[in-house]
């Protein structure tokens, strides 16, 4: 297989663009005869002539017009090669593929996308819903480019394969009935609610979310339903069967019938991370999708 030489094949072009090899010498900043020599070198090489007399001058062959359409196409593509390596470079082409938990896409994640359609609309963001342990998982197997997940103790939390990002410290809010006697309390304390019939998840980030606030107010939370699914623990609370603590990102807009209630005595919370795998975390477009994400949780704060 022939070993094409670009540079040769842009002496090629000058010369049929200039039409002589004094003014593609010019236009090259070439002696003549290094363009001669040039297209002598690369008629040896492609095994047919490149040139051949046209009265005093010279001109291009059959077998050097064929080769000149097909090195215009090359080129071409080289060119937008290097257009798209600019935007690339710049974190303004590209695909980035992000792992997410449910509520981080919603909250975080939807909002920073819209805001990259306008910012670098060249960048692709492929979104695949996954929880903590999947989204690690996916990340590692080079599936995912970015992941978003709780910060709860995990196999993956001390891992060197990943990078971490703090994005946002989402506050806890409690979800109770209507018409619930602590419902209007001033200063209400996550405490006051320790013999109620709470609702939370089986097993999981949640679980370990809920208990360990719980702990931290003093007691330890009877569950008295189980549900992860957050449409489902609103609709339950709503019913008057439980209370549950609600992330405000999963509770904008959706408490429903349910009442939700803030905690600022005991300001429980959830922290949200990015990660990444370690090695790529300088590449341009996982650093402007980490920026638009960063920007989103800026605007997202505690009442």
């Amino acid at each position: 297989m022939t070993d094409w030489d670009l540079r040769k094949l842009r002496v090629l072009q000058a010369l049929d663009e200039c039409g002589t090899v004094t003014a593609a010498a010019e236009r090259l900043r070439m002696s003549p005869s290094a363009v001669s020599q040039q297209l002598s070198a690369l008629a040896k090489q492609l095994g047919a002539p490149m040139l051949e007399p046209y009265g005093r001058r010279v001109r291009l062959t059959s077998a050097a017009r064929l080769v000149l359409g097909h090195a215009e196409r090359v080129f071409g593509q080289l060119e937008r090669a290097e257009a798209e390596l600019a935007g690339y470079l710049h974190g303004e082409a590209g695909e980035v593929r992000v792992a997410a938990f449910a509520t981080a896409i919603g909250g975080l994640l939807v909002p920073a996308v819209a805001r990259l359609r306008t910012q670098a609309p060249g960048l692709s963001v492929r979104v695949v819903e996954a929880e903590a342990a999947e989204a690690y998982g996916l990340l590692a197997a080079g599936e995912a480019d970015l992941a978003l997940s709780l910060a709860v103790p995990s196999p993956a939390a001390g891992d060197p394969r990943f990078v971490r990002y703090p994005l946002l410290s989402d506050p806890l809010d409690v979800a109770l009935p209507p018409g619930h006697p602590l419902a209007g309390t001033a200063g209400l304390r996550l405490a006051d609610l320790a013999a109620e019939p709470w609702i939370y998840g089986a097993a999981g980030p949640w679980r370990d979310i809920t208990l360990g606030a719980c702990a931290d107010a003093g007691f330890v939370p009877e569950r008295a339903h189980t549900a992860s699914d957050w449409s489902a623990i609103l609709a339950m609370v709503a019913a008057g069967i439980g209370v549950a603590l609600v992330p405000r990102l999963a509770s904008a807009g959706r408490g429903g019938a349910a009442v939700i209630r803030p905690l600022p005595a005991d300001l429980p919370a959830r922290r949200v991370v990015a990660a990444v795998r370690t090695g790529i975390e300088q590449a341009p477009p996982l650093r402007r999708v980490l920026a638009a994400l960063e920007a989103v949780a800026d605007t997202v704060k505690p009442d």
